[in-house]
């Protein structure tokens, strides 16, 4: 069994790995995609956006249901992956502890 200095040096040492975890996330980017790279969004995995790309085929002025409609696919695709990578390397720091707030 642990003892009260040796449970503390273990949170310290998991704190200063979860710091360091959700820096190199803030430099992690995904992309996300839509309509065949139609659009595509660029997202940190401290929920960024870096770059939003729209190929011109996808501008249609008398049609931009169609455009607001790849722009949400391409954006929640982004948020999916953001999610994912943020779970795996989070795990890997709480030995796959679900710790609330991560």
């Amino acid at each position: 069994m642990m003892n009260q200095a040796q449970m503390l040096a273990q949170m310290r040492k998991m704190q200063a790995e979860m710091t360091k975890a959700q820096e190199e996330l803030a430099s992690t980017v995904v992309s996300g995609h839509a309509g065949g790279d139609a659009v595509t969004v660029d997202m940190t995995c401290d929920f960024r956006v870096t770059a939003l790309r729209i190929a011109k085929e996808a501008i249609d002025p008398d049609d931009p249901e169609t455009l607001e409609d790849l722009l949400t696919v391409a954006f929640n695709d982004a948020l999916g992956k953001v999610q994912e990578t943020s779970n795996k390397r989070m795990s890997s720091v709480t030995g796959g502890v679900r710790v609330p707030g991560l």
